[in-house]
This record gives C-alpha cells, structure tokens and sequence, in this order.
C-alpha cells in the first residue's frame, strides 16, 4: 500500500527510462557490428587480391582492431565520454578506406573495371582517408572527458565548420577527378587518373579545396590546450596527460617514417612503413589506457626506459657507423673485420651507456624513481658505519617509507615484530 507499481513489478518510469540508458549499448553494437563487416570483407577481398600491401601487410588491419576494441571498451564504460564514439568511428572508417582501396584494385587492375561500384570505391578511397585526420585532432582536444571550457567550445564549433567545408572539397575535387575519366588506380587503389574536376564539382572543389590548408592550423593550438592542462593539473589528471604525450610522441614518429622515410617501392621502405604505422597505434592505445585510468602510476617508468633506449640506440648506431667507416675508409680494414669489431664494441659499451642515460633520464622524467635510488644509496652508506640497532631500525624504517610509500611498516628482528 506504500506506493503502486507497474504489473511487472517495477517502479513507474523504469519503462521509460530503459532507451535512455540502453542507447549506448544498441549504439556500441552496431558500430561494432559494422566493423565486424568491414573486417569479414577485407579477408574476402585480401583473399580473392592477394595483395597485403594496401592494407601495410595488416598492420593497419591491426590499428583498426585495436582501436575498436579500445573504443567499445570506452563507450560501455562512460557512454557520455565521446572519446570512445570517436575511436569507434576512425577504426570503422579506416577499414572502410582499406576495402575500398582493395575493391578498386579487384577491379580496375584485375578486372579492368568490369565489376560495379568500382567509381564508388575509388571516391571512398580518396574522399575519406585524408579528412580521418580531421577526426584525430579532435580525439586529442577532448581527452580525456570531453568536457572543454566555453572559450574552448567556440574553437571546437568552429573547427567542426572548418573541418567539414575541407572534407566537402576533398570529396567534390576526388568526385570531379573520376566522374567520365578511364580510371586508374596504383597497387595502393589510389586514383592515378587526371585530376581536373570541371563543372558544379570543379566550382565546389576550387571554392572549399584552399579550406583544407586551413585546417592544420588548428592543430598546434589543441596541443598547447593539453600542455597547458599539464602544467596545471596534478594528481590523477597529470598522469593522463602524461599517457596523452607519450602515446603522440610515439605516434608523430611514425607518422615522420610513413612521410619522410624510404621509397615504398623498396623492401627497406615497406617494411618501415608497416612497423612505423604500429607506432601510430600508440595513440589510441594511451587515449584508451588513459581514460580507463589503468595502472597510470607506471607512465614515469614507460616514458622515462622509452627515452633511455631511444637515446642510448642512437647513440650505439652512430658509434657502430663512426667505427665501420673510420675502419674501412681511413684505416683501410678489411670490411668483414670492421664490422665484426664495431659489433663487438657497441656491445661493450651497451650496459655502461644504459646506465648513465637510464640515470640522467629518471632525474628529469621518472623523479620518484630517482629520488627513491638516491635514498637507499644514503642509507647503504649510512649502514656501513652504525653499530646502533635502535637507530638502524628506525632509519629502515624511514626509508622504507620515502621510498616505498607504504600503508604501513613492520619490522622483524629476532625478539618479534617492532
């Protein structure tokens, strides 16, 4: 008699409410499930093209997985976090790109444009890989909640209006290039044809197309919204950014290698290429951990042995190549010998200089660490002079407690805990 309910047993209003909450669910499900798709119909058009290289041997399959899973991880646990939509969209919309790229090249190079909808892969294939990077940027500003300040909301609106102007040029200057032209496509699926779009379309792409070069501006400015952020913040949030950082960090080196780095037509360049296309995995990879906030106390440790061997394999490399050549040019030795003693001392030199860099980098980026050697080398040598029990005990004790940071300290000797 205490209040009325529904004939089910529920209080009145769940009804109601269940859409509201089981919409991120049913979302999540079908960007998962078109995914899925995409992935059943890049094995299938892999398997029929045998051609590997247009997705980089897989690896950007990889990326692709990798991202979707981090963002349906993301989307199930905080629904109002648009992160994780946005990791599930760039996933889907890369595998997209891939199909569409093998599909062109099924039929363009293998079936010499007999199949349907070869048009619409190649415009797919060249409308929708470079406005992906529209949507990354936007995966950098909002990390890791979402939330912007007023100021920052105008930036993002008008960046949306930027950003979607560029991609309608992109998409009219790649409609206007393939409409009534022989289409050609490289191994890639990429149009190769003439790109002189003419027409509403040429108007379009020749209007909006100059956009594009305005929306890189953009850029620099959502990365000094996330320095400023970590200069300012501590605790929790800092060591979210600091995820954010080293995962770019990772990222933009890639990126260089895919831009800059060997021809593609080369074993070196492929090859380089597909691993330097994991690096950018690295980015979504600490977008995800660092929303879910996983273990964020170990980034101090990543960042700081990632530098340290960064620092220390340049250095061996340039030692092994000054060695090789001052060998071979200046002294005139023998190829296979010089080779063989540069090996033999960039070996040598391998633990020393990871000491020193790994001691030199924890002073600057891993400070807890470093301070917590520094006390334990205090306390050894403080050790090796007291004869007080009583005064080593409490000392231990202390050090256990700066270096560790534990809940509580217990100490056994031969009489029992004290």
């Amino acid at each position: 008699m205490g209040g009325t309910t529904t004939e089910q047993g529920q209080r009145p209003g769940a009804a109601g409410r269940w859409p509201k909450l089981a919409w991120p669910v049913v979302a999540a499900a079908g960007l998962g499930g078109l995914g899925l798709a995409f992935l059943a119909a890049w094995v299938l058009l892999t398997a029929l093209t045998r051609d590997v290289q247009v997705s980089r041997d897989g690896a950007a399959v990889v990326f692709a997985v990798g991202t979707s899973l981090l963002g349906l991880l993301v989307a199930r646990r905080q629904p109002r976090n648009p992160e994780g939509w946005l990791l599930l969209g760039v996933a889907a919309a890369v595998l997209a790109v891939l199909d569409s790229g093998l599909y062109a090249v099924l039929d363009y190079r293998m079936h010499h444009g007999r199949l349907p909808l070869g048009e619409t892969a190649v415009f797919i294939r060249g409308g929708l890989g470079p406005p992906l990077l529209f949507v990354v940027a936007l995966v950098i500003l909002l990390f890791p909640d979402g939330r912007l300040t007023r100021r920052w909301t105008w930036v993002l609106w008008l960046y949306l209006a930027v950003a979607l102007v560029a991609a309608v040029g992109i998409a009219a200057s790649q409609a206007g290039s393939i409409a009534g032209q022989h289409i050609l496509v490289d191994v890639n699926g990429n149009y190769t044809g003439p790109g002189n779009p003419t027409g509403a379309l040429g108007v379009l792409a020749n209007v909006t197309g100059p956009v594009f070069a305005v929306v890189p501006l953009f850029w620099p400015a959502f990365v000094v919204r996330q320095v400023v952020s970590w200069r300012r913040s501590a605790g929790e949030g800092r060591q979210q950014l600091k995820w954010l950082m080293a995962g770019a960090v990772i990222a933009l080196a890639g990126v260089i290698v895919i831009s800059f780095g060997p021809s593609n037509d080369e074993l070196s360049g492929r090859v380089a290429r597909d691993v330097a296309f994991l690096f950018v995995a690295a980015l979504p990879v600490s977008i995800g951990v660092g929303i879910l906030k996983y273990r964020l106390y170990e980034i101090d440790r990543i960042i700081s042995r990632t530098l340290a061997y960064a620092i220390v394999t340049g250095l061996l490399v340039g030692v092994y190549a000054g060695l090789v050549l001052l060998a071979t040019q200046v002294l005139k030795v023998h190829s296979t010998v010089a080779v063989a003693a540069a090996t033999l001392a960039a070996a040598a030199l391998f633990s020393p200089a990871r000491r020193r860099v790994q001691r030199v980098v924890d002073r600057r980026f891993n400070r807890a660490r470093y301070d917590a050697d520094q006390t334990v080398a205090a306390f050894a040598a403080r050790l090796q002079d007291a004869v007080d029990l009583d005064s080593v005990r409490t000392d231990l004790a202390s050090v256990v407690d700066q270096a560790l940071a534990p809940a509580h300290v217990s100490l056994w000797v031969s009489g029992g805990p004290t």
